[in-house]
């Protein structure tokens, strides 16, 4: 969004006053314009406070999320439930983790969470315990700061929980999506298949194409 602070000095401050570090802690006041006789801020100061912002916030470590590679959080019950599971992307950015048994786990990877923002209520299909449901059916939605979702399952199969963690922390489906964030957990159908599916490396090519 294009900022109009370049024609007025106040904006250039409450501009500054509400930029944000990598780890979303707020800008030190004190790295706030000089004061300028009239409230004149003359354009070279304007571009080395944006300047050294930036080298600034460049040297603020990144929070690195498990899900950051497209991978479970090794840590979950998601990863844990057996040591090889299989994990598929859709396009409309839910996965699946399926396991030998055939149990699988669903949810939305960190560029969904990420695009949504803040998770206000996850949706969770409590009524729908014990039935089946067909690829592409609804089954959750997510509402956050920013919009509302609907979660899709990938694939044929019958819901047979749900992570009730959610509903009194949705906030856990943006700090750990693939993980403890997980949705639903289902038992996959015995015709149902993966191999329209995305697998990690097709799927951050996904991502990285639809940001073009």
């Amino acid at each position: 969004m294009e900022s109009n602070s370049e024609s007025d000095p106040n904006l250039l401050r409450l501009e500054i006053q509400h930029m944000t570090f990598n780890d979303n802690s707020s800008i030190p006041s004190s790295f706030l314009p000089i004061n300028y006789p009239n409230n004149k801020i003359p354009m070279f100061a304007r571009q080395l406070v944006r300047n050294n912002f930036r080298l600034l916030t460049s040297n603020v470590p990144r929070f690195v999320r498990f899900q950051s590679t497209f991978k479970l959080n090794p840590e979950s019950v998601v990863f844990k439930h057996s040591s090889n599971p299989a994990v598929k992307f859709t396009n409309e950015h839910e996965w699946i983790a399926v396991h030998p048994d055939g149990t699988g786990f669903i949810g939305i990877t960190n560029h969904a969470a990420d695009a949504l923002g803040d998770a206000t209520f996850i949706e969770l299909p409590s009524h729908q315990i014990g039935e089946s449901v067909a690829s592409g059916e609804t089954v959750s939605s997510v509402e956050s700061v920013k919009s509302a979702s609907d979660i899709y399952s990938p694939i044929d199969c019958e819901i047979i929980e749900v992570n009730e963690t959610l509903d009194s922390n949705p906030e856990l489906i943006n700090a750990d999506p693939m993980g403890e964030g997980w949705i639903v957990k289902v038992k996959v159908a015995e015709n149902a298949s993966l191999d329209d599916l995305m697998d990690a490396e097709a799927y951050q090519t996904f991502v990285e194409n639809s940001d073009h």
